[in-house]
């Protein structure tokens, strides 16, 4: 192998790197507009229901005036399961308000609370429209960390 072959690959690697490093870039440039956030409610209290969905509204707003998408996903357990139970939530109408102005904003319901509460009350709950049940509420929060999601605990 001569000189010039030795620099021809040389050169070759140079592209090729900084190809791989311009696509890399790029990808992290269009990943910075995915804001994911993660609130989770464990409390059956309204001042805690109240500040997790006061923390969805202020990041919505926030995207929204700098022309940004967020997807936020509020996930209950425990006694945080009576946020969204149709028979105790003392918050229900903030919620639907919440969701006219923000429909992509997921309410999860921790199904292994859920039976537990059923099995304690006696009776099938029914949950908020909103809601969606998930297998379990702290597994889903580790799902969505593990995934990249920003996670807060108002």
């Amino acid at each position: 192998m001569d000189r010039r072959d030795i620099f021809g690959l040389l050169a070759a690697a140079v592209a090729m790197t900084a190809g791989s490093r311009a696509q890399a870039a790029g990808e992290q440039a269009a990943g910075a507009k995915k804001h994911r956030l993660a609130l989770h409610v464990d409390q059956s209290d309204i001042a805690q229901m109240n500040l997790a969905l006061g923390n969805a509204s202020n990041v919505i707003e926030h995207y929204k005036s700098r022309g940004e998408d967020v997807a936020i996903e509020i996930v209950t357990y425990a006694q945080g399961l009576h946020m969204l139970r149709e028979d105790t939530s003392p918050v229900k109408e903030r919620i639907k308000s919440l969701r006219e102005k923000m429909p992509s904003v997921a309410f999860s319901v921790c199904d292994n609370t859920r039976r537990r509460m059923e099995k304690e009350e006696g009776r099938k709950l029914v949950f908020l429209p909103e809601a969606a049940i998930v297998p379990s509420g702290v597994v889903r929060l580790m799902e969505l960390q593990e995934q990249g999601w920003s996670y807060v605990r108002p």
